[in-house]
């Protein structure tokens, strides 16, 4: 699958590409928070068939690469703090908007697939090399099955508090997994009718960072501010979360979450995972001894204490400083 750029934040960008007009997700300069930094560069990335996946990158241009997939309902700029503590270490941190997040374009349907095909592209695009990836969440789950199916890509994984997991795991048959999928495509689809020509209700910053906080309780208020700043946009009615309205809890497409936990056995590269110990509404509630009977041989797990799902939001210090020695010694 072939990829082309378009930068939107430089003149030029390495691969001959064009440049527009206007920044992707800069935030108002009234709004700022503690540690936060906009990306160094942004541009899009042509994953096949012309959509297109927005990229933020931090840290030097000819930097070591690390990936980073956000999970479902985020986007990139949740990294703002986490990403640039790496950047002062050297590290070019890259992470991209998933189809029907932030500014990423919208398409006609969804799927865990999809999402897992549009990152391998993307990372081939930039380079050929393996690289470490982190992922958070959804994202977690995905660098999952992308490690296992493709390793020769990634030097070593991080999964952050993204491993379902449902006692007793789930044994599906490849045959009953076929017919589950039927039945999973009929009611995204029943779904999908249902908004057509809807949007998500708008509202005032204070409005969507409230709404945010059901999801990230143990999140400052400034935070949440700071967040609907870089990842909503606004109009005439107010501010809307750049998310696809047909985005919906419970799934992200035609797949079952919990499936990911089986695929650790056969991870061949390096893995870490760091699990939060505080059950929030977008958390999986998965333990350290939920995962320990499944790690590969070159795996370990963390249990952060008192710690929500959005480790890397909530500790990034702490975060980086388990993460950052892991992918060192994995580049």
């Amino acid at each position: 699958m072939s990829a082309g750029r378009v930068a939107v934040s430089e003149p030029a960008f390495a691969g001959g590409a064009t440049a527009e007009s206007a920044p992707l997700g800069a935030a108002p300069p009234n709004r700022s928070y503690p540690g936060a930094q906009a990306p160094d560069r942004q541009y899009r990335v042509d994953v096949g068939g012309g959509l297109h996946l927005a990229v933020h990158e931090w840290g030097p241009a000819d930097g070591s690469i690390v990936f980073a997939a956000h999970g479902g309902f985020d986007f990139a700029r949740t990294y703002d703090v986490f990403a640039p503590l790496f950047a002062r270490e050297g590290w070019r941190f890259i992470s991209w908007d998933q189809r029907g997040h932030g500014d990423s374009d919208k398409c006609e349907l969804y799927s865990w697939d999809a999402d897992l095909r549009d990152a391998l592209a993307l990372m081939t695009s930039i380079t050929h090399e393996p690289r470490p990836v982190i992922g958070h969440s959804k994202g977690g789950s995905l660098m999952l099955q992308g490690a296992e199916i493709q390793p020769f890509r990634f030097s070593c994984v991080v999964n952050f508090d993204g491993i379902p997991s449902r006692r007793p795991a789930p044994d599906v048959a490849d045959h009953d997994r076929t017919r589950l999928l039927a039945g999973e495509f009929t009611g995204w689809l029943d779904h999908r009718r249902s908004l057509i020509g809807k949007e998500r209700k708008p509202g005032t910053i204070k409005d969507l960072a409230r709404r945010r906080g059901r999801m990230n309780p143990r999140m400052s208020q400034e935070w949440l501010e700071y967040l609907v700043t870089v990842g909503a946009s606004e109009s005439a009615d107010g501010w809307r979360w750049k998310i696809e309205p047909s985005m919906r809890f419970g799934g992200f497409g035609p797949w079952k979450p919990e499936w990911a936990i089986t695929r650790l056995p056969g991870l061949t590269v390096p893995f870490l995972g760091i699990l939060a110990t505080v059950l929030e509404e977008m958390g999986w509630g998965t333990s350290a001894g939920d995962v320990t009977p499944f790690l590969p041989p070159e795996g370990r797990v963390v249990e952060l204490p008192d710690t929500g799902h959005f480790v890397h939001i909530e500790r990034p210090h702490e975060v980086a400083a388990l993460v950052l020695p892991f992918i060192e010694a994995h580049r």
